[in-house]
């Protein structure tokens, strides 16, 4: 009788086990569904959070005229100072950019030759290899979109999938479509896309490896594709730091460089 009472617990276990694989996966943990409006606000309120930000990690750049990857540093301080520096193999150090709303200074090591001057579009395309204005820079390193033209409008497209938002906005004058996926969970926007009238995509952001600094989920990994220009900037970070008080940026060129104004 003992060992019949246990095959038949076993076998009602088993038939417990099979009818709960059956069932579809819910998440783990009961979230709240936010209105568009409360979640952009708070997309927006993580963004702003993070005032100085430093990473080190692996750069890779592809383009028709390159194909390089290199270890890096990069420092922000929000609103209007990035610092670049770009290393070779053993940590030689090769290249230093500044570069704030106005000027910059691009230091070639290997050459000890500094290069100075106003900030236009061809400097930050060269510089950092991809076709962004200042402030959309430094959100792309530090992996966060700025919404802040969405905030007081709604959504064109609102909806949920499973466990991401999807929002679309249709640009009323250049028709133009931008898309975001956003983490349920973490509030982590996971994809970005611009989207030209004809349907064709000019840029392609995607973020994963997100882990939380200052109560915002940070992407350690982050894949920007600039379709218009055949280009893809991938960033895979090792460390990150954000607003902390040692976070600045301190860098002077060498007394004996041949500076050259741009």
């Amino acid at each position: 009788m003992k060992k019949t009472g246990i095959a038949a617990l076993i076998t009602f276990y088993l038939i417990i086990l099979s009818i709960s694989g059956c069932v579809p996966s819910k998440p783990t943990e009961e979230v709240e569904i936010l209105p568009a409006e409360r979640l952009v606000n708070k997309l927006e309120v993580n963004r702003r959070r993070i005032k100085t930000f430093e990473g080190s990690g692996t750069l890779y750049v592809k383009s028709s005229q390159l194909d390089n990857k290199a270890s890096f540093q990069i420092t922000l301080v929000k609103p209007d100072s990035i610092y670049l520096s770009i290393m070779g193999p053993f940590g030689i150090q090769l290249a230093q950019a500044l570069v704030t709303n106005d000027n910059f200074i691009f230091y070639d090591a290997l050459q000890n030759t500094a290069y100075e001057g106003k900030v236009n579009e061809d400097v930050l395309k060269n510089i950092f290899k991809i076709d962004l204005p200042f402030s959309d820079i430094i959100d792309a390193f530090i992996g966060s979109v700025n919404l802040t033209k969405h905030l007081y409008k709604p959504p064109t497209k609102y909806s949920v999938d499973y466990d991401k938002y999807l929002l679309t906005y249709v640009d009323s004058t250049t028709d133009v479509t931008t898309n975001y996926k956003v983490d349920i969970r973490n509030l982590g926007i996971t994809n970005f896309q611009v989207i030209d009238p004809s349907g064709k995509i000019l840029l392609d952001g995607n973020y994963s490896n997100f882990k939380y600094l200052e109560n915002v989920a940070v992407p350690f990994s982050i894949d920007v594709q600039d379709k218009k220009e055949n280009q893809d900037v991938s960033i895979s970070y090792k460390n990150i730091r954000a607003n902390e008080k040692n976070i600045y940026i301190d860098f002077q060129v060498p007394t004996d460089a041949t500076i050259i104004k741009w």
